[in-house]
């Protein structure tokens, strides 16, 4: 009966759950061939499927500990059960098994449930379960257990007294043991009955049942008395039990796998005034420990992988399992037109979450670039956001975090060394000697690499045998023919460093004389970090990295990634870095960190992954909240024509943020120098100063009303901005054609001074939503770019250089002409020249060079002159930064 029940349960699972493959892992530390094959027998009946871990006899405690801790991270094992002599049922042996796939039910989790029966989270283990399902009516009858101590004894005299029986118990050698046998009505032998134990101690019509394993011979023989050994009852039915244990512990393990609501613990703060540096703030907030917020939020154990206290990525696993959630709804922060002044996007985007979540007690979720060293080191600084609207600890967001950008610059550098290195060995060796190199014999048998069956396929030669290449095909397969003149791919390295602008590569005497001019771009500027920003999954990512165009062969032909061979190597670099980091803000509410891609020289924002994953976590009724890098022209342009497109995903409302100084500053401010004292323009009440800025607002806002997204303006407060000049600004934005526009003082009081911009995000949110990409992509390259340019730039046209137009023509041919369009250009203008603030009009925007993302997928084309390595100031933020050798805190970061 037990049997068909778990059997008819396990089908209906697996009906509802077609991919559904059961498994059971027991760890066997004994030779006894019987139970496995019992185990066996009965999984197969009910429809599981069984692994026997069979350790050596003489195992010892922590070697079975070492297997139960591998199979607890093991994601296709489900249960886990032990079948060990019993001088190895120790409490650290049995408490190894993970609650979760624990079916025999002896950890003290399991076993303490079940003695309080406070909740139906438990199991009764199958030994226990057997002998009361042998027990008919105990109610009052005396029930002896004998050799029966440890969990499974514990278990028996719980679930006996239960049933109201009188319980006792003792050892085979306790001196009470014969008075004991003879006025109970039932025993329970947990152990081997020695032989110095006569029968006559055992009163007529006395039932006797077997919990031990060793009863299985029949050797034992109790006369008169009632006896459940001689078929092995016990061991039967108990493995039966498992098997049903199994399909409950499945029960649970599907509901686990289902959208969790979240029990977010938010933490405090207490915002003082003057407001402190944001180090100090950051540092004097207690966060959370990362494994607890990815429980509050519904992640599982399995699908976080901790680094350190405060960190953790995210498996993309979840994403799978989360594939029926509805997602939430999604938002962009952009911005006017950046000045020295600063608009403080990343801190919108913090404050704007904080206050959904721990006062408006919405789910919400942040999803942030990571910052590259260049500016950390350089003249920005971080990126954590500011005030009491931060991502925390500040120090690690800032500072390598998990690496990801290491990961990215070990990938790229080594392509470019793979392109280097092929060109000079195609120019130094014959056909067959290239060959006999790139297949070579190994074990005396030659063979190709996948990769290169691949590239054999792209060639149109079908053949798998390396020895039956004609001379022809060898030389195809051998040569890429690079042709130097068109490398367009680089070496980076994380550090703004100017002097690597230009350089000469090939000089040493082994290089044979093949010497080039070539240059270094900062890590975050390599397809690679776009490529992460934009992929969608692991193999999704390996195909886009090898479709990247390093080069053109001397016919005019692309050269990728993939016929250099190098793809799965750049996919195991970046194996990690896919995955999105989990961090908080200031006051406990959840943030992704991950890729980032500048938006003046490519797309500007976190990856597609980090969104998606974030959509689902939040639930329906939720928000995540994006930034998109630079003013609404250029982070924002890009996040809806090629990360939407990309995502697949439609955006809810776009949050577009202003402040008065920097609105000022478009309307013909003053000039602003580093670390020079403001001038009174920005420091005192100037309503026509303000009135003229808001023109770049109005464009702002206009730019987002061509994709018919619904927009909320948010007025960054400082406390130099006069009550008039914040209330025209947001007059001026509600009749430009804003939904709202608010006043935020996030960066002063943390979430509780966004809460008005989140009520406003909220019921935009609930607005008609009409988005729409701005061109086609069948359309023309370079019509392409004249839309973005006049209707986003307000340029009167385009102009191509010979090059760019060249370009343009070469692409098309190789048939990427229906890419989206990623224009690298300032972020200081609307224009191409970075003094021109407001809303230039009537200017040409050159274009000087038109260069392909293929693997990104995208043309991006050069306005201007534009630098893809930063170089550092007179004063780089470096002099304020050091090390207490004492406490180990970074000093001087902020």
């Amino acid at each position: 009966k037990i049997t068909e029940k778990a059997k008819k349960s396990l089908a209906s699972l697996k009906r509802e759950n077609p991919r559904l493959e059961p498994t059971l892992a027991i760890i066997q530390a004994h030779n006894d061939d019987l139970i496995q094959e019992r185990n066996k027998s009965f999984a197969k009946e009910v429809g599981l499927r069984v692994i026997h871990i069979c350790l050596p006899e003489g195992s010892s405690k922590d070697e079975i500990v070492n297997e139960i801790l591998r199979l607890n991270e093991d994601p296709n094992v489900q249960g886990l059960a032990l079948d060990l002599p019993e001088s190895l049922y120790s409490s650290n042996v049995l408490n190894a098994v993970k609650h979760e796939k624990d079916v025999d039910g002896l950890s003290d989790v399991n076993l303490g449930r079940l003695v309080r029966g406070e909740d139906s989270d438990y199991l009764v283990p199958p030994t226990a379960c057997a002998v009361m399902g042998l027990l008919e009516d105990i109610g009052g009858k005396t029930v002896l257990l004998v050799g029966a101590g440890g969990a499974v004894g514990a278990a028996l005299q719980c679930m006996l007294q239960r049933e109201g029986a009188v319980t006792m118990s003792c050892q085979w050698k306790s001196p009470q043991l014969q008075t004991k046998l003879h006025h109970a009505d039932v025993v329970v032998v947990g152990s081997t009955k020695p032989d110095d134990v006569p029968v006559s101690w055992i009163k007529p019509e006395t039932t006797i049942i077997s919990c031990s394993w060793d009863w299985l011979s029949e050797k034992h023989n109790y006369g008169q008395q009632k006896s459940h050994t001689a078929e092995n009852t016990v061991g039967r039915l108990a493995i039966a039990v498992r098997m049903q244990n199994m399909v409950k512990k499945l029960e649970r393990w599907i509901q686990s796998q289902q959208y969790r609501k979240w029990d977010l613990r938010c933490l405090k703060l207490q915002p003082l005034s003057p407001v402190p540096s944001d180090i100090e703030i950051s540092r004097a907030q207690c966060p959370k420990a990362v494994d607890v917020l990815a429980k509050e939020i519904g992640l599982l154990t399995d699908e976080i992988e901790i680094y350190g206290q405060t960190k953790a990525k995210v498996r993309l696993s979840l994403l799978e399992r989360l594939k029926d959630q509805p997602d939430g709804k999604y938002v962009l922060v952009a911005g006017i037109t950046p000045t020295p002044l600063g608009e403080g996007k990343s801190t919108v985007t913090i404050g704007l979450v904080q206050a959904l979540t721990a006062h408006l007690n919405i789910n919400s979720f942040a999803c942030l670039r990571q910052p590259s060293q260049g500016p950390t080191f350089g003249v920005k600084g971080g990126a954590a956001g500011g005030g009491y609207a931060q991502v925390i600890p500040m120090e690690e967001f800032n500072l390598h975090l998990t690496g990801d950008i290491h990961a990215i610059t070990a990938a790229n550098n080594l392509l470019a060394a793979a392109i280097d290195a092929r060109i000079l060995h195609e120019n130094t060796q014959s056909d067959k000697a290239l060959y006999s190199r790139l297949v070579p014999v190994v074990n005396g048998v030659r063979g190709f690499s996948p990769i290169q069956l691949a590239r054999l396929r792209r060639l149109g030669i079908k053949k798998t045998d390396p020895g039956t290449l004609t001379e022809e095909e060898i030389s195809k397969f051998v040569r890429l023919d690079i042709d130097p003149s068109t490398i367009t791919w680089q070496r980076v390295v994380d550090t703004n460093d100017r002097f690597l602008r230009k350089i000469t590569v090939g000089q040493a005497n082994t290089e044979k004389g093949f010497v080039r001019q070539a240059q270094f771009d900062i890590a975050v500027a390599s397809e690679i970090m776009a490529i992460l920003a934009l992929t969608t999954s692991l193999q999704d990512m390996k195909e886009r990295l090898g479709k990247m165009v390093v080069a053109n062969d001397k016919k005019g032909q692309p050269v990728t990634a993939e016929d250099l061979g190098v793809t799965g190597a750049l996919a195991v670099l970046m194996k990690d870095a896919i995955k999105p980091t989990l961090m908080q803000t200031l006051e406990g509410t959840p943030v992704f960190v991950h890729a980032g891609p500048f938006a003046n020289i490519a797309h500007g924002n976190s990856s597609v992954l980090a969104d998606k994953i974030a959509l689902k976590l939040v639930g329906e009724k939720g928000f995540v909240v994006t930034e998109a890098g630079f003013g609404a022209d250029i982070g924002m342009e890009k996040f809806f024509n090629i990360k939407c497109r990309a995502s697949g995903l439609v955006p809810s409302v776009v949050v577009l943020v202003a402040t008065v100084r920097a609105l000022k500053m478009h309307g013909g401010g003053p000039n602003v120098t580093a670390g020079a004292p403001l001038k009174k323009e920005y420091t005192e009440e100037n309503l026509q100063l303000v009135a003229n800025g808001c023109c770049n607002l109005q464009k702002q806002i206009q730019i987002t009303q061509l994709f018919g997204v619904p927009v909320v303006v948010a007025l960054n407060v400082f406390k130099t901005d006069s009550p008039a000049e914040v209330d025209l600004v947001c007059k001026i934005a509600k009749q430009s054609g804003a939904f709202d526009a608010v006043p935020c003082n996030h960066w002063s009081a943390g979430g509780r001074g966004a809460v008005k911009l989140a009520q406003a995000v909220e019921k935009a949110a609930n607005q008609k939503n009409s988005f729409k990409y701005l061109y086609s992509l069948e359309l023309p390259i370079v019509e392409k770019i004249r839309i973005i340019a006049q209707k986003v730039y307000g340029a009167q046209d385009i102009e191509l250089s010979p090059a760019a137009q060249s370009q343009v023509d070469r692409y098309t041919r190789q048939g990427f002409g229906n890419l989206p369009i990623c224009m690298a250009k300032t972020h200081l203008s609307l224009s191409h020249q970075p003094e021109r603030k407001g809303v230039p009009t009537g200017f040409v925007l050159p274009i000087s060079d038109v260069r392909a993302s293929i693997g990104a997928g995208f043309i991006y084309p050069l306005v201007g002159t534009m630098s893809t390595m930063p170089g550092l100031p007179t004063r780089p933020c470096f002099y304020d930064i050091d090390l207490d050798p004492i406490t180990e805190q970074v000093k001087g970061l902020f």
